[in-house]
């Protein structure tokens, strides 16, 4: 399983490098960092590129695999303040629709990021007590929300299950017509997103279930994301390549839980991981 783990956390690199590349190509924020204000953030270019910056080096991290313990705290820290400090207040006080579920979709992501990023954080060991290494003393505070992660992760889970039940009638207008049964597979969808949150956030069966809720967000990725994106219209926007960017980092972190992660505990101890 530690292949898998490995896989889980570069699928998740190429999640933020993905989003990344977009941010670049459109010099804007994506909707899932940062909501739609009446009024542009003054040198919202600039914020996005240097953003774009933060999420490819944090990538980096992953993929070279040193720093990833301090890198992952930063960018969970960074995406939890984004979550309180300017989509949370964006869908209570400026978000005319905030009181519906659905508006609080992107926020949901970017909350599920940010306990992504914890989750991968709670599998490497802390620098500060394994082996006399030298940490960066200005991280340990943020340790804090590492055993958070998984509870982050799985809100989104939760709510995008219960929304497959609320909006039936769209959601199975997504499932690939060559698919019988598309209303059936909604509600199993449903089905399967609840329990995989509630069994995540209480701990049962957790490998069992955040394996097998790994595969079903990579065959999403594979045979619904990935054809939308590919014949999505250029008044898109690019979000439904954004879509194929966050169903692959949704299913790497399941794999990442499944087998590596210790909320509770904080770390796992693997030598030569930093």
């Amino acid at each position: 399983m530690e292949a898998l783990v490995k896989a889980g956390r570069w699928a998740f690199a190429i999640c933020l490098i993905g989003l990344a590349g977009q941010q670049l190509y459109y010099s804007d924020l994506r909707l899932v960092f940062v909501p739609a204000w009446a009024s542009p953030i003054p040198g919202h270019t600039l914020l996005a590129w240097l953003f774009s910056i933060i999420l490819i080096g944090s990538a980096t991290t992953l993929l070279l695999n040193k720093g990833v313990r301090t890198s992952m705290l930063l960018l969970g820290s960074l995406l939890l303040a984004l979550f309180l400090f300017s989509y949370a207040p964006f869908e209570v006080w400026v978000n005319p629709n905030g009181l519906q579920i659905g508006s609080w979709n992107n926020a949901l992501k970017e909350l599920m990021f940010s306990g992504s990023a914890f989750v991968i954080a709670g599998t490497l060991p802390d620098a500060h007590a394994a082996g006399g290494q030298r940490g960066w003393a200005f991280t340990r505070p943020l340790e804090v929300f590492i055993p958070m992660g998984r509870i982050f992760y799985s809100i989104m889970l939760v709510v995008f299950g219960i929304e497959h039940f609320l909006f039936g009638e769209f959601v199975k207008s997504l499932v690939p017509s060559w698919i019988p049964g598309d209303l059936f597979w909604t509600y199993f969808a449903a089905v399967a997103l609840i329990g995989a949150g509630v069994a995540i956030i209480f701990r049962i069966k957790v490998k069992l279930v955040a394996t097998l809720l790994g595969v079903m967000v990579f065959i999403w990725f594979l045979i619904l994301h990935i054809p939308r994106a590919v014949v999505a219209q250029a008044s898109d926007m690019g979000n439904e390549l954004s879509s194929v960017f966050e169903s692959l980092g949704v299913s790497g972190i399941a794999f990442v839980i499944a087998d590596g992660y210790r909320g509770g505990q904080g770390s796992i101890t693997r030598s030569g991981e930093n």
